[in-house]
């Protein structure tokens, strides 16, 4: 047994001096030291010898194993060498050659509103305020004046995680948290930017989309206050010959309130298919803040006034670029994106 252990060892040298690929290693490996190998089979014969030969057998033959697990360790690593070595000498390599480049990412247009509307907001003396999205019906109805049996709570009925937590359907949760947290210090003067959700889907509107809500409080504060306030913001967002109209409205939150309008940037008013022929394109809700609302968020009606207006930024994006569907803002065709 020990001459056959002798016998496996050298023919297992010759036979990987001869191999010159790492699939002839593994042929050989399988052949002398696998389950079934010759080296196994010879140990599977020990039980044959007598008590005193079994561990010098046994010591030898580990011995021999280890041998041949360190030759094939070693010529495994001179093939690679050898394969790396050939490699390199095929491939040339022209070090003037330009670097692979990458395509560059850039804001998504939404982003580009919202920056820009919040630069607007913040030269004009605004602060940025943010709220949760998820809500409690308390802050996203009650407190904006929309009480559980509010007709109203039909245009905004939305997403519900139980009875009381909403998907907040507008910004204007922040105003009264933000009112809450400053009262009664004046004046207060935010905006608040961030996602909220509805159950809408068509070309003009998307179950989660972005708004911005602003909201001013102080002594005296009055309805040509906000006008002016918007018509500054209009014209650096969208040039400076842009007019606004202000048309009465419906809002539970303002009272007195009002949709407002930009003159069309194609026919410059004076009416066109795009604008309907009117010359005017809707692009936000205000007014002023009624006593209620004043009161949920802590301030005396009697003393302080305020405005509010929300805006949303794919309708302002959507007039900015003339993009005329909104999902084109949520699906991700880089052909789109990349014109911004």
């Amino acid at each position: 047994m020990k001459e056959q252990l002798e016998k496996i060892k050298l023919e297992a040298k010759c036979s990987l001096e001869k191999a010159t690929s790492l699939e002839e290693i593994n042929e050989l490996k399988v052949r002398f030291l696998g389950k079934k190998g010759e080296l196994t089979q010879v140990l599977r014969g020990m039980g044959q010898l007598s008590p005193e030969e079994r561990p010098l057998i046994g010591q030898l033959a580990n011995e021999v194993r280890d041998e041949l697990n360190s030759l094939f360790q070693e010529r495994v690593a001179a093939i690679k060498k050898i394969e790396q070595e050939q490699k390199l000498q095929a491939e040339t390599i022209d070090i003037t050659l330009p670097g692979k480049t990458f395509a560059r990412g850039s804001n998504h247009p939404l982003t580009l509103v919202i920056e820009e509307a919040k630069q607007i907001f913040i030269g004009l003396g605004f602060e940025i305020a943010e709220g949760p999205e998820i809500e409690t019906d308390y802050y996203n109805f009650e407190a904006l004046n929309l009480p559980k049996d509010h007709p109203a709570r039909d245009m905004q009925d939305t997403f519900y995680i139980s009875p009381d937590i909403v998907l907040r359907t507008h910004t204007s949760p922040v105003q009264v948290r933000t009112m809450e947290r400053l009262k009664p210090a004046v004046p207060v003067k935010i905006i608040c930017p961030g996602k909220v959700y509805r159950k809408d889907d068509d070309a003009t509107h998307s179950p989660m989309f972005h708004q911005i809500e602003g909201l001013v409080i102080d002594k005296g504060i009055r309805m040509s206050d906000l006008k002016g306030i918007l018509l500054a913001f209009v014209q650096q967002m969208f040039g400076p010959d842009r007019r606004i109209r202000i048309r009465p409205s419906y809002f539970p939150f303002t009272e007195p309130s009002a949709e407002v309008d930009v003159s069309c940037g194609i026919c410059g008013g004076s009416g066109c298919k795009s604008c309907g022929n009117t010359g005017w394109l809707e692009i936000l809700g205000s007014g002023m803040v009624h006593p209620n609302v004043l009161r949920y968020g802590g301030y005396d009606p009697t003393q302080v006034t305020g405005f509010a207006f929300g805006m949303g930024v794919e309708r302002i994006a959507m007039l900015k670029y003339g993009i005329n569907d909104m999902r084109l803002f949520f699906e991700n065709d880089i052909r789109f994106l990349q014109q911004f």
